[in-house]
């Protein structure tokens, strides 16, 4: 009998499966975003040796010579379009070899310990196997529980052991571990992060991976008043992103003191965060037209600082060129920081640090910034502002930035 991958199948074969999520809903498309799918599950696992990954009946299957840890699986798991993976072992198409293989799992480790109950899921998609799908469960259930002592719980077992038999691969497996879900990163596009060491935009920029977006990212420091500290919380920041998107990020950092001590010297001190977000607005639509994005993203969630108001928001998209995408616009704190745990970099953006626009902040900003005062503070800085911009993106410092592979997934 063959295997998925055409080869004589052996009995207690290991391999991951990883199943799709929304790209069955792709239509006559679907083989461009499956495309997208295994060039990113490929890029994930690029320096491991040995690792070869297959396209199988709607799944994904990765295998590797010498086993398969949790690392393999973490790393599965951060891939956008994957819904969730799990570690299987390949049988032969035979009752018997199903049992030894589920006897297998639950015996193995400590996958039984803690567990009061147990069931067994059967799923037969090859309709030729002599056996229904709850014959399968039934007779599989009765090895499993001889073996382990636990009683059945059909609705809600601690222990899920699961059965498929299909066409081209039949294996048992007891995990399943979430997928990151969404799109691949680069089905949409490209678009421009601005990125800050807060909380906010690095969740803002995964939240626009998760859609299938490459993310170029664009932070700006103020040295001396700015330390490298604060520089290396936004490098960790978008290696975190790094690791979710299969290499979907690029980050420049632009020196931004020189335009920010010209403002603070020439704008009423209440308007300056507006003015400053105006000019790095601008210099994130630079950087756009440079790399081809086709959107900003931003981080602001509405009136949660006074900065993010309607009326501000406004007065600083009014300088963009592109479309200005704002992920976390309704979202509370909570739902935020939530988000960043799973990203993993809420430790990172809490640790302490003072960045560009936190720097020469007034005691009173202004909340609804009118357009004409805005327009007339800028006027009387002594500056040509888009010529400042396009000086931030072209001495901006680019900083290679680490995933699982390397950057080589990503299009300049």
């Amino acid at each position: 009998m063959k295997n998925i991958t055409g080869e004589k199948a052996q009995e207690g074969t290991p391999l991951i499966v990883c199943r799709l999520g929304e790209l069955f809903l792709k239509g006559q498309n679907r083989p461009f975003f499956v495309d997208k799918l295994g060039s990113n599950i490929k890029a994930c696992l690029k320096d491991v040796e040995g690792v070869s990954v297959f396209y199988v009946h709607g799944r994904f299957f990765v295998r590797h010579p010498t086993g398969l840890g949790d690392e393999l699986l973490d790393r599965l798991s951060k891939v956008f379009g994957l819904s969730s993976v799990s570690p299987v072992i390949e049988v032969k198409k035979d009752i018997e070899a199903i049992k030894r293989a589920a006897l297998a799992l639950v015996e193995q480790g400590e996958v039984a310990v803690g567990k009061k109950t147990f069931a067994v899921r059967a799923h037969r998609s090859d309709k030729s196997f002599p056996y229904p799908s709850p014959e399968i469960g039934r007779m599989v259930g009765d090895e499993v529980g001889r073996a382990i002592g636990l009683p059945v719980d059909l609705k809600n077992p601690d222990l899920k052991v699961e059965v498929e038999v299909g066409p081209k691969a039949t294996f048992v497996f007891v995990k399943r571990v979430k997928g990151a879900g969404g799109l691949p990163v680069g089905v949409s596009g490209r678009m421009v992060l601005l990125l800050s060491a807060g909380i906010d935009s690095p969740v803002a920029g995964w939240l626009m991976m998760k859609r299938g977006v490459y993310v170029d990212a664009l932070t700006f420091h103020s040295p001396p008043y700015t330390d490298e500290a604060a520089l290396d919380k936004v490098v960790r920041l978008a290696e975190k992103m790094a690791k979710w998107g299969v290499g979907g990020v690029t980050l420049r950092a632009a020196r931004f003191t020189d335009v920010q001590k010209l403002i603070h010297r020439s704008a009423p001190d209440e308007l300056g965060v507006v003015l400053y977000r105006r000019m790095m607005m601008r210099a994130a639509c630079v950087l756009a037209r440079k790399v081809g994005a086709q959107a900003i993203v931003t981080g602001e969630s509405l009136g949660q600082v006074a900065s993010q108001t309607i009326e501000n928001m406004t007065r600083v998209e009014e300088v963009s060129s592109l479309p200005v995408l704002r992920p976390l616009i309704g979202f509370d704190k909570a739902e935020i920081i939530k988000n960043a745990q799973r990203l993993d970099t809420y430790r990172i953006s809490i640790e302490p640090h003072i960045d560009s626009c936190t720097l020469f902040t007034p005691k009173h900003p202004v909340t609804r910034a009118g357009k004409s005062r805005i327009e007339k503070a800028e006027r009387a800085i002594e500056t040509d502002c888009d010529e400042e911009a396009r000086k931030l993106v072209e001495e901006a410092e680019f900083i290679r930035i680490r995933g699982y592979s390397s950057d080589s997934n990503i299009p300049r």
